[in-house]
């Protein structure tokens, strides 16, 4: 969202509900955002609502998906204005009727009775998320007056931290604020962000501020354990309960009894292991491998992945009933790219904790670097900002740390990631390696991709850029992902779906 479409600045609010219901308490929604709202404008039927919300732009669409009678009409209005929120309202929960709204264009699905103030939170999240600086050229200029501004607020005093965080931007302050009143609460955490975006440490923070942070915090990393260790990992074994197991010994859930169990990258965990894990949740007993006595344990359960939840539920690889069982409260993290405010301070952060231990002399960053360092994209996150600044320091010396030195993909024009630059991405033919002619399927894959790269994965955008419904690009995508699963996946090595 470029900008607000409301007069003097304040947000336009669009209800479409026949029953009354939601047209009710939109006033209480408004009046409840932290952002100013104009009068909510309602109305009864889909058609005068599609043709005001042309003319008039809304920046917040709240639609009774009894009132709009099919999912068509969704895509309608997403595609028509994809700068604007689209929130769907439901009578009764229904994961499949969610995920088709979702896949219609919708940003967010609530389910009746509402609550004013959640609401108005989610869309006030919707609307700082959604204020996007400009690409191009002015990005860059706005990149260095953060640099400037970023430069000024770390000289002469520490960056803002909360527990082990760096930064002080509104997404990452937004948070802190979750974080600080979530973390008194036994109710389950699911974490979802890009990988490096920070998820291990809003455990650690969850646990540190939370009655039982005197206690452990034992971590699982269901992604770097084999799957057939894993049941063990967790629940543990009896002596003689497989081949190998010498000696009887307890698994993470029990050691973690009084504390916090984290189970990091929980996507990756298999269906067999899931219902077991729904088990222990409901239970709260833990059987370990070849011992028939289940043993009562006091934990509270965070997990944390970097995939879609509702995409994994729908293609049958995460149990919708444990999903459920897990999801009490969420956290999302914000990518580096979405809070660049907060890149230099925690670069300075990274640069005084190396030139610690390396022994180096660095104790600033010259205005050349941090211009690099501000306009990349950083798809793997604070983890590659890391490892930048680290390998910088271990490879150079000096006092200020120059864009010289930084690593080879820093060092390109403007430093915009071609992930996230479609002005610079490859220019996609019709033909392949050798001469062949490509099939449509696959340039059609290449234009698709290409289009939600340059919205940063906003599927109403892209579909608005390219003519097209967004339940248009969420067919092609299955069937990319259909091909695959039948062994024609040679062309999709690496593809995210």
């Amino acid at each position: 969202m470029e900008s607000m479409h409301g007069a003097a600045g304040k947000i336009r609010l669009a209800v479409l509900d026949g029953g009354g219901t939601t047209r009710e308490l939109a006033g209480s929604i408004a009046q409840a955002m932290d952002h100013p709202c104009g009068t909510p404008v309602a109305y009864h039927s889909f058609e005068p609502f599609y043709a005001a919300s042309t003319q008039v732009r809304p920046d917040v669409m709240i639609v009774d998906l009894e009132t709009l009678g099919q999912d068509g009409h969704l895509s309608r209005l997403a595609a028509a204005q994809p700068q604007a929120m689209l929130m769907a309202v439901s009578p009764r929960e229904s994961l499949s009727r969610s995920l088709a709204a979702m896949e219609a264009g919708a940003h967010d699905v609530i389910t009746l009775p509402i609550d004013p103030v959640a609401v108005a939170e989610r869309i006030d999240r919707f609307l700082i998320q959604n204020t996007r600086p400009p690409r191009g050229e002015g990005q860059r200029r706005q990149a260095a007056q953060a640099a400037s501004e970023a430069r000024d607020l770390t000289a002469g005093r520490e960056p803002f931290r909360f527990e082990s965080f760096v930064g002080g931007s509104a997404r990452m302050r937004e948070v802190y604020d979750q974080i600080r009143r979530i973390a008194p609460s036994s109710a389950p955490v699911f974490i979802t962000g890009e990988s490096g975006s920070g998820k291990e440490l809003a455990a650690a923070a969850i646990h540190a501020r939370s009655p039982r942070g005197p206690a452990p915090l034992i971590a699982i990393n269901c992604a770097a354990i084999p799957g057939e260790l894993m049941e063990s990992e967790i629940f543990g074994h009896v002596r003689g309960a497989f081949t190998g197991a010498s000696e009887s010994r307890p698994g993470a859930a029990e050691a973690a009894d009084g504390g916090t169990l984290f189970l990091d990258e929980i996507g990756e965990m298999d269906l067999a292991l899931q219902s077991k894990l729904l088990r222990f949740v409901q239970t709260g007993t833990v059987q370990r491998i070849g011992d028939a006595r289940p043993r009562p344990v006091d934990v509270r359960i965070l997990c944390a992945t970097n995939r879609d939840p509702h995409v994994e539920i729908a293609a049958g690889r995460f149990r919708e009933d444990l999903f459920y069982r897990l999801h009490v409260l969420p956290i999302r993290l914000p990518a580096l790219r979405d809070r660049r405010e907060d890149i230099l301070p925690l670069a300075h952060a990274f640069l005084a904790r190396y030139a610690q231990e390396e022994s180096r002399a660095f104790s600033g960053i010259a205005p050349c670097a941090g211009e690099k360092l501000l306009t990349y994209d950083w798809p793997g996150n604070v983890r590659q900002l890391e490892n930048a600044i680290r390998q910088a320091v271990v490879l150079h010396e000096g006092e200020a740390l120059t864009a010289q030195m930084l690593p080879a993909f820093l060092l390109g024009d403007g430093g915009l990631s071609p992930r996230h630059d479609p002005a610079r991405a490859p220019a996609f033919g019709a033909r392949r390696r050798g001469g062949e002619i490509e099939p449509l399927w696959a340039q059609e894959k290449r234009i698709i991709e290409d289009a939600l790269d340059a919205f940063d994965g906003n599927i109403a955008k892209a579909a608005a850029a390219l003519e097209i419904s967004p339940s248009t690009i969420y067919r092609k995508r299955q069937s990319w992902t259909d091909r695959i699963d039948g062994g024609d996946g040679a062309l999709f090595t690496g593809f995210a779906g």
